[in-house]
């Protein structure tokens, strides 16, 4: 089910990770992303570690292919504004928003991850009510913007007001195979 987005219990990431290039098909360009969270109050820190896998978004390919061909129209480098919210609509590749945005989009930081083919931003959102926030969405803007990935929680990430939650998504790109 991972190729799905479905994450089982008690598998690894590096796991994961093996399971994911063992589905790949033989010369296919692929790009997948991973999204893990922190819960933040009152000085605790709650980790629940990978949360959601897969579903870049057709908008982010459109885009990604317009970059190629004018990249001061398109630039790559803004893919770093986190959005969350507390829709439960499956998530679908063809999707350019959030089911029910909650609060505002925070401004993450970017790194390139543990190789040259992982993009990485972590930011940290801080909430003014409470939520069950059960998706995450990574933009290239602070209000609209194109959505990268959106991400489905299968358990709710309870919220209260002034509690955080750290996010860390990582885009793979990988090159074709023979």
């Amino acid at each position: 089910m991972i190729e799905k987005g479905t994450l089982p219990d008690g598998k690894t990431f590096d796991q994961i990770c093996n399971d994911l290039s063992v589905t790949k098909k033989p010369n296919t360009f692929e790009a997948f992303g991973f999204l893990s969270a922190k819960l933040k109050r009152n000085g605790s820190v709650h980790d629940f570690g990978l949360v959601s896998c897969q579903l870049v978004t057709t908008a982010f390919a459109q885009y990604l292919v317009d970059a190629m061909q004018d990249s001061t129209t398109y630039p790559m480098d803004v893919f770093k504004f986190h959005g969350s919210g507390t829709g439960i609509t499956a998530e679908a590749n063809t999707q350019t928003a959030l089911v029910t945005e909650v609060g505002t989009r925070d401004e993450g930081t970017t790194i390139e991850g543990a190789s040259a083919n992982i993009y990485k931003s972590v930011g940290t959102q801080t909430y003014g009510d409470t939520f069950a926030i059960k998706e995450h969405g990574l933009f290239s803007a602070s209000s609209d913007g194109t959505m990268l990935d959106r991400s489905l929680i299968a358990t709710a990430i309870n919220v209260e007001n002034a509690d955080e939650i750290e996010w860390t998504y990582q885009l793979t790109v990988n090159a074709e195979s023979a």
